[in-house]
């Protein structure tokens, strides 16, 4: 899947000082992309705001939790057994559908990589981003999503960890480092009581979490120049085609002659195509969602939402793919979701007690 990310800081503000993790492809803005008049806001025109707010935030739910269960369901159900060839077509499917959004829908006015130094920091930034991606869909080769998501909800322990030890070397209040105890318990916790646990699967689903955690700090350093800086959709328009270049070879080592495999599959059984070209356009469509999301609401609004994906997400996929699960399980991922919710709102706590 493709995964997004957004800072929800104020614009102007520092984006290193932020760390709450929301979708996959940071947003960070300093101009006003809403007044715009591509095609977008003639049909916004038809439609009432509230109604249109709730169809983007119902849309955001079925496309995030629809590419985790697509993803599931291929390559642990179906058998397509590539997940970095599949994670390959979801960066041609960004590329292509990003240039249409912006060249022809006009979304968002399109913005250009100013020197060789930008461009090699949106090259860096592509590289964990790759990384990430592709542990987040291995993982779900070897583990049911419930599982997975909660994994994932540990997000803003590994930002803590990056921002502080790593990078910024910025300290929280005491509140916000106790706040992240409850979620590294619960995962623990859910761990431990995991029917169907596999290391190698868990492994990679850290990674991805852990990657997920890095790129979003990095963001926040490599493209601090407020020059530098470019909007979501834009960042996806060029980290997209970069990602599918770097991934073409790695498949092509790894997994073979997966599109020979791929081609025969689909002259058997057409219903592949369908599954792959659909998995592909929900993966632009969380990323282009979550966009919208912010632009008709908040980024506190996307953040709210993201903590209430996981557990949607988990219950759907049980009720899907019948996966066992344990009560102890089930307690550990409540504890993981209740210690984010705790962590987001000691962080702002934290940044309105802060001086300004």
């Amino acid at each position: 899947m493709v995964e997004a990310q957004t800072w929800t800081t104020r614009r102007g503000s520092n984006p290193r000082l932020e760390a709450e993790q929301v979708i996959d492809i940071p947003a960070t803005p300093t101009s006003d992309f809403r007044n715009n008049n591509g095609i977008a806001v003639k049909i916004s025109s038809l439609i009432s705001p509230n109604l249109l707010t709730a169809i983007i935030i119902l849309s955001w739910y079925l496309s995030n939790i629809g590419v985790l269960l697509l993803n599931k369901y291929l390559l642990s159900f179906y058998g397509y057994r590539y997940p970095i060839f599949l994670t390959m077509l979801h960066m041609i499917s960004c590329s292509l559908y990003s240039f249409i959004a912006i060249h022809s829908l006009e979304l968002v006015p399109p913005q250009q990589i100013l020197s060789r130094r930008q461009f090699f920091k949106i090259f860096a930034l592509c590289l964990i981003f790759c990384f990430s991606v592709v542990c987040g869909n291995t993982s779900l080769r070897y583990l049911p999503v419930s599982f997975n998501q909660a994994i994932g909800a540990t997000t803003p322990f590994f930002t803590a960890v990056f921002a502080f030890f790593l990078i910024t070397c910025k300290k929280e209040s005491a509140e916000v480092y106790l706040a992240l105890l409850p979620v590294v318990f619960g995962i623990v916790l859910a761990s431990n009581s995991e029917p169907l646990f596999h290391l190698f699967g868990f492994l990679v689903c850290v990674g991805s979490t852990a990657g997920r955690a890095l790129k979003s700090v990095v963001q926040g350093i490599l493209l601090s120049n407020e020059a530098e800086k470019l909007h979501s959709m834009n960042l996806l328009l060029y980290m997209a085609p970069m990602a599918a270049l770097i991934l073409l070879p790695v498949t092509l080592y790894i997994e073979g002659n997966v599109l020979g495999v791929t081609l025969e599959k689909a002259k058997e059984d057409s219903y592949i195509v369908f599954l792959l070209v659909g998995n592909a356009t929900v993966a632009y469509l969380v990323n282009l969602t979550n966009f919208l999301v912010t632009k008709h609401t908040s980024a506190l609004t996307l953040q709210v939402l993201g903590n209430a994906k996981a557990a949607v997400a988990a219950v759907v996929s049980v009720l899907i793919f019948r996966n066992p699960v344990t009560v102890m399980g089930m307690t550990g991922f409540a504890v993981t979701i209740m210690g984010v919710v705790a962590y987001s709102e000691a962080k702002k706590r934290s940044r309105g007690a802060a001086p300004h």
